[in-house]
């Protein structure tokens, strides 16, 4: 009984310490301004399904692609042990599934071992490619500190995870009768006759750490890059089904114009002329471009096609999203802490820089590479928007083309009267 509270607590503390976090990165994400996203359920399960289910985007790499498959399907389908592992703990049983299921649940435990060991060895080659291979996209500035550390955390954790399952496994079948198929745990533990008062306290032991290891694990998840895991779903659904590289029009701006040039003309009914232009702050994005924030796993394929990286300009679409989601928490916590009225002299321009703004050639080639769908492009031209509409800091080239379309109306320094001369003949 003891045992049995003792578990409860945890796992109370556990859910409420997830659904806490949780709803704080809810309340974030619906800061941002409404965009309508819900045409075409049809179309958007099929992509969901594609993208976030099957990894299409990811196996584009085959190697790393496969070795995400094995820690995908393995975080899935282990979890239904977990699942059995917590009505155990609830209600003081063991292996509580075992009777009902019989030889299905000794082939099921089979299977998941199997699964575990390709976790395992897929987490080992990730340390490695991190590590000691030290591959491009992973040694980028962009990684340095924290989400270095983040990244080899989540692996060394998911290690640990899996060797005291197979552990707790190997000890349990020499304990157990009704257990017959355990192909990989079965040749960890040593033969012994009778009773074991030691193996019985090493399954306990490994029972424990695995469970609380997955229930801080689980708490763990929504503060680091991980937290792809859940948003990636979600973050395909809602993927914009327009064509990449199309902007919405400015409604605001087309009625102000109208209004300009025409004299008699009324506003709309209900019209409220715009406070301003672009996005200067997290709370200027819409709801997805927020969502897409929280939903990167910080790869780096998305860096590693884009062409101004490549040749050297500070650009970095994955820093452009890790940015994003630095400032939105921050925002948030600020939020919490002073009201909404706070202000702390800071906004999303503090975190991303002119230059790398405008290094961007909205070829789209990030949005295209990455795995769940997220469009750095379409922040970082909604930043543009607020440099140039709001505080006139276009680069020199753009002030001179704006000038030749407002005087000439085109990009050209030439006079429209001019245009033609080039059809005539000497």
């Amino acid at each position: 009984m003891v045992s049995q509270i003792i578990f409860a607590v945890l796992l109370g503390i556990s859910i409420w310490l997830f659904a806490k976090k949780v709803n704080f990165i809810r309340r974030n994400i619906l800061l941002g301004r409404d965009e309508k996203l819900n045409d075409n359920p049809g179309k958007r399960w099929k992509q969901m399904a594609l993208v976030a289910l099957g990894q299409s985007k990811m196996v584009v790499r085959p190697i790393p692609g496969l070795l995400h498959i094995f820690v995908y399907a393995g975080f899935i389908l282990i979890n239904i042990e977990i699942l059995e592992i917590i009505i155990d703990g609830i209600v003081g049983t063991h292996r509580i599934l075992m009777a009902p299921f019989g030889q299905l649940y000794n082939w099921a435990i089979g299977f998941f071992e199997i699964l575990a060991v390709l976790v395992l060895l897929s987490c080992a080659i990730f340390l490695y490619r991190r590590n000691v291979l030290k591959i491009g996209r992973f040694k980028h500035k962009d990684l340095t500190g924290w989400p270095w550390l983040d990244a080899n955390a989540i692996l060394i954790t998911e290690i640990v995870l899996m060797a005291a399952l197979l552990v707790m496994n190997a000890f349990d079948e020499k304990l157990q009768t009704g257990i017959t198929t355990m192909p990989i745990s079965s040749w960890l533990a040593p033969d012994f006759t009778g009773e074991s008062a030691s193996f019985h306290y090493i399954e306990r032991t490994a029972w424990w750490a695995h469970i609380i290891g997955v229930l801080a694990f689980l708490n763990y998840v929504p503060y680091s890059k991980h937290w792809h895991i859940i948003m990636s779903f979600p973050n395909v659904w809602y993927t914009p089904l327009k064509p990449k590289g199309s902007f919405t029009n400015m409604a605001s701006v087309t009625t102000e114009v109208q209004l300009m040039m025409d004299p008699t003309a009324q506003p709309p009914e209900g019209y409220v002329a715009p406070a301003g232009f672009g996005a200067r702050d997290v709370k200027d994005l819409s709801w997805k471009n927020l969502m897409d924030a929280y939903s990167c796993t910080e790869c780096g394929r998305c860096t590693s096609v884009c062409p101004a990286n490549i040749t050297g300009k500070l650009l970095s679409p994955r820093k452009i999203m890790m940015a994003t989601r630095d400032r939105l928490e921050e925002y948030g916590e600020n939020l919490d802490e002073k009201g909404a009225d706070f202000s702390d002299e800071k906004d999303l321009h503090s975190y991303i820089s002119a230059e790398e703004l405008w290094a961007c050639t909205t070829c789209n080639a990030c949005a295209e590479a990455c795995p769940v769908n997220i469009n750095p492009v379409d922040i970082i031209f909604q930043m543009r928007q607020y440099l140039v509409m709001e505080k006139s800091a276009a680069p020199a080239e753009l002030n001179n083309m704006f000038t030749n379309l407002e005087n000439n109306g085109a990009p050209w320094q030439f006079s429209p009267a001019d245009r033609a001369n080039w059809t005539e003949t000497k």
